[in-house]
């Protein structure tokens, strides 16, 4: 998404777990959204906590659930990555062009 890595699902969990598991990662978003248009700070805590415990059972968060040794890359920018030559993209060093930008103007 935007060019930046996300960390898939365990592809051990089985289709019913997934699916479960899914289920209540998109109730606990619902939640969010009821929470902050209620302004009710008790509620979305909760609520972002029931996200959290969904993603780490889902292997989207957390311990890695692979064994190979390769790092978690998790919402990296993938041209700073060593799939930017898989990309066809050059590898380019530092932060985006956009942070770059941004801390000049606010630092």
């Amino acid at each position: 998404m935007r060019g930046r890595l996300w960390r898939a699902a365990d592809p051990r969990l089985t289709e019913a777990t997934r699916t479960s598991l899914v289920r209540d990662l998109m109730a606990a978003r619902r939640a969010v959204g009821l929470a902050l248009r209620a302004e009710d700070a008790p509620a979305l805590a909760q609520a972002r906590d029931r996200v959290q415990a969904a993603k780490v059972a889902l292997g989207e968060r957390g311990p890695v659930w692979w064994t190979d040794g390769a790092p978690d890359l998790n919402r990296r920018l993938a041209r700073n990555t060593a799939y930017a030559a898989e990309l066809g993209e050059p590898d380019l060093q530092g932060p985006e062009p956009c942070a770059r930008a941004g801390a000049a103007r606010h630092g």
